[in-house]
């Protein structure tokens, strides 16, 4: 990537709201609270909404602790980039790094927990890793070969889908976990909560296929163009 300048793309649903909410906090931000702090505390909502999810195995009303994480986790995340651009202590590079390194270790944590729940399966939570991590590596390669750095697709970004955690999180502790029979090979039966995640984990792959399929052609498109 180099020193690239990045275009960002963030065009999500709750973007109209959580972009003046984040610009507030940036400003009214302690001046001793810088980035990584931002960062660490993202990270800490992540083994949160880990060990809430995780400790729902004891009683449901854990659930509130993986709700609490989702929120600290937007908090930190969210805003550790925002600070920095208002504060005008960008380091692209680095921050860039630190940023996608610590989330991809947060969405395992956050699906393993779920996969250690009486709710959802281990093997169908890491269908959702998989295709979380997927989109990951598509926006990777686009901000590295484009300069483009995509946040959201579909008006849903990473916020959409902490949102998506939490209601999971209500409904957990509302309704308990109940099982659908089914005759799939290598399931008797599934929850209504694996059922979601299979759902969160098609739209994930789908969203890869065609957009890998669409930007193959334009860049192919694009070099033969160069050779001409």
């Amino acid at each position: 990537m180099g020193n690239k300048q990045q275009v960002r793309i963030n065009e999500t649903i709750l973007g109209p709201f959580e972009r003046p909410a984040l610009q507030w906090f940036a400003k009214h931000m302690p001046y001793w609270i810088n980035s990584d702090h931002l960062t660490t505390i993202g990270f800490l909502g992540s083994l949160c909404v880990f060990a809430g999810f995780g400790l729902t195995t004891f009683h449901p009303a854990y659930a509130w602790l993986a709700c609490a994480g989702f929120i600290i986790n937007w908090f930190g995340d969210s805003l550790d980039g925002t600070l920095a651009r208002y504060r005008k202590i960008e380091r692209p590079n680095y921050g860039f790094f630190i940023d996608h390194i610590i989330d991809s270790i947060s969405i395992f944590l956050i699906y393993t927990g779920l996969g250690l729940s009486p709710y959802v399966s281990l093997e169908i939570a890491l269908l959702g890793v998989i295709g979380y991590l997927l989109m990951s590596i598509y926006t990777y390669l686009i901000t590295y070969i484009e300069g483009v750095f995509k946040i959201s697709y579909g008006k849903i970004g990473p916020t959409e889908v902490r949102v998506f955690g939490i209601m999971i999180c209500i409904l957990i502790y509302i309704f308990g976990t109940f099982q659908i029979n089914v005759a799939l090979p290598f399931y008797r039966s599934i929850t209504f909560f694996d059922i979601l995640i299979i759902l969160l984990s098609i739209t994930f792959f789908v969203t890869f296929v065609c957009s890998s399929l669409k930007t193959a052609r334009i860049l192919e498109r694009k070099d033969s163009e160069k050779l001409q």
